[in-house]
């Protein structure tokens, strides 16, 4: 969501635009009631951006059907260039006057955008989108409860009904769960696959980490019992039956629900996106990072923390992971050997300074412009400084 609005705001930045104020998805999984404006601040969202877009806050009545006006809906081609744009959209509006994007997400290339432009959606990002004043309240108390009791880790456990239905990993889960999955997956149209081999994607690494896996990562990572840590999610699927071997490795584990009163959390109730925003603005401030899955919140999180000096996020190499445990659990690698493995696999990839990849034509392998926005980090630094001679990941 929060990436979407940025490439819409630098798409009509581009196209000399005026933007209505985002309508957010209420069709998910989650049926989610929100508005933009439950979830940020508009008035800041217009007017710190006042000198780059005009934004308004509902259509102007002159666009009313009222007056003739219907607008035309469509979805712009995912991971789309400034050429794209320029030549196939903005001639819609000179046809239509009112166009609707019905769909927004990864709309906008990584990369070959022009510098501007990139610093621009950086810009949305960390200033332009200032969550309400309730959900920083909130946030900014969960944070604080947290720091009181010394240093913690947010670990993002996406171990939740949607996400294991959508991807079909179902590692771990009874024969129960697994036909509840796949009748979910069924009962939604636009989720393309619906026959998946679970093996077969955790093998890929596609598959989020369990928590019985996350448990054992972490361990391996050198995290011991006193660790502080943050669950970061809704409802992990398969409730506290799986959440047991990581609160026996770890006791400290808390969640925003057992930090504050029911009171406090009602008016999020239901509403799994003003939820996540409190779950995001501990992320960002947490001592350390750790997702299991590498998905939009995660990615936007990993980029977050860079942006504020390159915090610490443990950014798990699921492929590799999978065959670490497997091999452990199997008793082929012993607990010293597998948990130097982990570690050694781990080494460059807690949230340090890299080269973006970049992968001609397959836009979905390469970095993806919110988790490492490298034209947006070296303000005053030269990048070649900050990067060093040993950081290029670029693919050509």
């Amino acid at each position: 969501m929060r990436a979407a609005i940025c490439d819409m705001v630098t798409v009509a930045r581009l196209l000399n635009l005026t933007l209505v104020v985002p309508e957010l998805d209420k069709t998910s999984f989650w049926a989610d009631p929100s508005d933009f404006e439950d979830i940020f601040y508009v008035r800041h969202f217009i007017d710190s951006l006042r000198d780059e877009v005009r934004i308004v806050k509902r259509l102007p009545k002159r666009f009313s059907r009222k007056h003739g006006f219907v607008a035309f809906r469509m979805s712009p081609v995912s991971w789309s260039n400034e050429k794209y744009y320029l030549e196939k959209i903005l001639p819609l509006f000179s046809k239509y006057k009112l166009v609707h994007f019905n769909r927004t997400d990864t709309r906008l290339a990584n990369n070959g955008i022009p510098l501007d432009l990139q610093k621009l959606r950086c810009r949305i990002n960390f200033q332009g989108l200032k969550f309400t004043l309730e959900i920083e309240t909130l946030g900014y108390k969960l944070v604080r409860i947290l720091q009181e009791k010394g240093p913690f880790m947010t670990l993002h456990l996406r171990y939740e009904m949607d996400m294991l239905a959508f991807s079909g990993c179902t590692h771990g889960c009874t024969v129960e769960e697994t036909e509840e999955l796949k009748r979910l997956r069924y009962a939604y149209p636009w989720w393309r696959e619906k026959e998946i081999v679970s093996e077969e994607r955790r093998q890929q690494g596609l598959c989020p980490l369990t928590p019985e896996e996350a448990a054992l990562i972490l361990q391996a990572l050198g995290f011991d019992m006193e660790t502080q840590i943050y669950i970061a999610s809704g409802e992990i699927y398969g409730s506290e039956r799986r959440l047991a071997p990581l609160r026996a490795a770890f006791p400290r584990i808390v969640k925003k629900e057992t930090l504050l009163d029911p009171e406090e959390l009602q008016q999020f109730q239901n509403h799994s996106s003003q939820m996540a925003t409190l779950d995001f603005m501990v992320s960002i401030a947490s001592n350390t990072f750790i997702p299991t899955y590498d998905g939009n919140m995660a990615k936007v999180v990993e980029g977050h923390r860079r942006y504020l000096g390159f915090k610490k996020s443990i950014l798990p190499d699921r492929k590799k992971l999978v065959e670490l445990l497997d091999l452990h659990q199997n008793g082929t690698l012993p607990w010293n050997d597998f948990a130097l493995a982990v570690r050694q696999a781990h080494e460059k990839r807690m949230g340090q300074p890299f080269r973006c990849r970049i992968i001609p034509d397959k836009p979905k392998e390469e970095d993806y412009f919110y988790a490492n926005p490298l034209e947006c980090l070296c303000e005053g630094t030269n990048c070649e400084d900050l990067l060093g001679p040993g950081n290029s990941n670029t693919l050509q």
